[in-house]
């Protein structure tokens, strides 16, 4: 008989109990996208307030905190030139460069037409502060990290196996100890099969048409953030969620990993708060 891990029957209630992880329950899709925008705004004024610009790594997915954040900053007038977002991520084509601008699923792209060109151009971030990690020099990124003091905060979501950004778990018969895994740089990488066929579902379910390969921001950089957000609206996050707070803290879920950082929270849609129902239905 095959038995259900027990981190699955966990209720909404106990979800984080026993971990040092904040739990916030929040409504649906909509409440989650205005709540990230609320927390990247908070850290970009904290910043300020203490005379200093802040720098945040990002994601693309969630996604819809970006408009909400450019409606922001447009209305209170927040001039966030001097803000730092570093994204996590961005597909590669065959030849390991960075898919083109125009591409329908290049992250740059989306920036640029989700958030930058919504901005009042006096208030957007400078050109040389939208940074995303360099597959040709990876290795780059930490540099630019330390010159601006380290990463105010990383603000993400959880792939269906765990993944923090681009941070795949090993593949059968790979073995890395855990705290190699924590310290993983930014890198180029193979994306799982898991990771491209869920990456399908949201555009259109061809899996042929995502990329084989990516350039992530590493653990080791997501890790020594100050503060660790993570945000999930997906309903299938509902089980990967219960692993990451509930199941071992091991690189083949790396999620689990902000169980030990210092500052972690996790916000969830109602629907990712309750147990997935594990059933024939």
């Amino acid at each position: 008989m095959i038995l259900l891990p027990e981190y699955l029957r966990i209720p909404a209630t106990e979800l984080g109990r026993g971990t040092q992880v904040k739990i916030v329950v929040k409504k649906d899709m909509a409440a989650i996208g205005e709540t990230m925008a609320a927390d990247m705004l908070e850290e970009i004024q904290r910043a300020q307030r203490e005379r200093r610009h802040a720098t945040l790594i990002v994601p693309v997915g969630p996604i819809e905190q970006f408009a909400v954040l450019a409606r922001k900053l447009n209305a209170e007038r927040i001039d966030a030139r001097e803000v730092m977002l570093i994204n996590m991520d961005e597909y590669l084509g065959p030849d390991d460069a960075c898919i083109p601008l125009e591409h329908p699923l290049s992250f740059r792209g989306f920036m640029n037409r989700s958030f930058y060109d919504l901005l009042e151009p006096t208030l957007a971030p400078r050109p040389e502060n939208r940074v995303f990690p360099d597959p040709k020099n990876p290795g780059a990124l930490a540099a630019v990290i330390d010159r601006r003091g380290g990463v105010d905060a990383c603000f993400g979501g959880i792939g269906i196996n765990g993944h923090i950004a681009f941070n795949e778990p090993p593949e059968p018969g790979e073995t890395i100890p855990d705290t190699e895994f924590a310290q993983l740089p930014t890198r180029v990488l193979n994306l799982s099969k898991e990771t491209r066929t869920i990456n399908s579902v949201t555009v259109g379910g061809e899996g042929a048409v995502i990329p084989l390969r990516a350039v992530t921001v590493g653990m080791k950089e997501i890790l020594g953030a100050r503060r660790l957000r993570l945000y999930c609206n997906r309903p299938w996050q509902s089980a990967v969620v219960r692993r990451a707070l509930h199941g071992p803290v091991t690189s083949a879920c790396p999620a689990s990993f902000m169980r030990h950082h210092a500052d972690a929270r996790l916000t969830v849609a109602e629907y990712v708060a309750a147990p997935p129902q594990i059933s024939l239905r």
